[in-house]
């Protein structure tokens, strides 16, 4: 995803310092119009091609508090989400929001937990699972996790006993 802000940042920055209120508010809307229009063309792009468009429930309210906010909200995560969300409403398509705590660690294959933990481990991309042995790229066997949690999520999880 191209880095909106950051491309228009130098600019803005130069603006602001002078003083020049109308350039640094063009900056803005430029930025925000770039964004914007590249989010609408690949949620629309995504909902023509699925049939069903599964997401994960990332909070990027609280990520913007981080050291990474410049980048959560240059994004758009929320903006993203809420257009997927409406236009897969509009062409009919099916749109879920998944939890996915542990999909990264969990093993797609078997469901033990043991892949890489914490910030380092977010360096890791690819690693082995030490039950099954099978190898996983981090970010396929995440979407391969979001995609079983979807499914179990509808299935209910104890059978409804007939009344007598």
């Amino acid at each position: 995803m191209p880095a909106f802000y950051r491309r228009h940042e130098a600019r803005l920055a130069l603006a602001q310092q002078r003083g020049q209120k109308r350039r640094a508010t063009a900056l803005h809307a430029k930025t925000k119009n770039c964004r914007k229009h590249f989010l609408h063309e690949h949620s629309t792009r995504i909902v023509r091609e699925h049939a069903r468009v599964i997401v994960g429930d990332v909070n990027a309210a609280s990520l913007a508090q981080t050291r990474m906010a410049k980048s959560v909200l240059d994004a758009g995560w929320s903006m993203f989400r809420t257009m997927l969300q409406y236009k897969c409403r509009r062409a009919g398509a099916a749109f879920e929001i998944v939890s996915e705590k542990w999909s990264s660690q969990a093993c797609s294959d078997c469901g033990a937990i043991g892949g890489p933990r914490g910030l380092e481990g977010l360096r890791i991309r690819h690693w082995s699972c030490s039950d099954c042995g099978s190898l996983h790229d981090r970010d396929v066997n995440a979407a391969r996790n979001l995609l079983a949690f979807a499914g179990a999520e509808r299935r209910p999880l104890v059978e409804e006993i007939p009344s007598l």
